[in-house]
């Protein structure tokens, strides 16, 4: 199997570092949907990264979407989600809140870079930086409630709230300071350091 993506794209990371979790190897094509635009729809015409080519020639996209696959593939003992309903209701929690933190950065960064700066609109910019600073602060107080683990181990939550904030960090830094934030800044400085975040690098 393909992943297709860079892997500067928090979801491409994502789903690479989860499928090294599963145990499951993907091949990875470093593959831009700016830079790469035409090589990119031949593989998918949608052109979203990121991108699971099957080996029998299938194609799947939406990062939570190709990791419920790799999970399908992996069987229940290899799961990277709790069993236990109460613990994978907040898990569940975790990632989506990550993710709205995922999708807040992509859109001010796309704001800054893409869009002229005489076009821009004030109003809609203010109103995201505050979806994104919501997203952090109720991770936050999240794991000031239930911390994550930090014994070697990584689950779903774990691996989706480094890798959203490292992209934060990447993209928007001016947004996040680790002293507002200084739970999630700490488990993420774990997580990175662990072997298969350090093989998965922001490119």
């Amino acid at each position: 199997m393909k992943l297709i993506g860079m892997l500067d794209s928090p979801y491409v990371r994502r789903v690479a570092i989860s499928a090294k979790c599963l145990g499951i190897p993907l091949e990875h094509k470093s593959v831009s949907v700016f830079r790469h635009f035409e090589q990119f729809q031949q593989i998918n015409p949608v052109v979203k990264a990121p991108t699971l080519v099957l080996d029998d020639g299938n194609v799947l996209m939406d990062s939570t979407l190709i990791i419920d696959y790799l999970e399908a593939l992996a069987g229940p003992d290899h799961s990277l989600m709790p069993g236990e309903l109460d613990q994978r209701l907040r898990s569940m929690r975790l990632i989506g809140l990550a993710l709205a933190a995922c999708e807040k950065s992509v859109q001010l960064y796309y704001e800054r870079n893409l869009r002229p700066a005489q076009i821009q609109f004030e109003p809609w910019v203010e109103r995201v930086e505050g979806q994104l600073a919501a997203a952090w602060s109720v991770l936050e107080q999240e794991l000031e409630k239930q911390p994550l683990k930090t014994d070697g181990s990584l689950a779903q939550d774990g691996i989706t709230l480094a890798v959203a904030w490292s992209f934060t960090n990447l993209v928007v830094p001016d947004q996040v300071e680790v002293a507002q934030f200084p739970r999630i800044a700490e488990f993420t400085a774990y997580a990175e350091g662990l072997e298969v975040f350090v093989n998965t690098p922001i490119e």
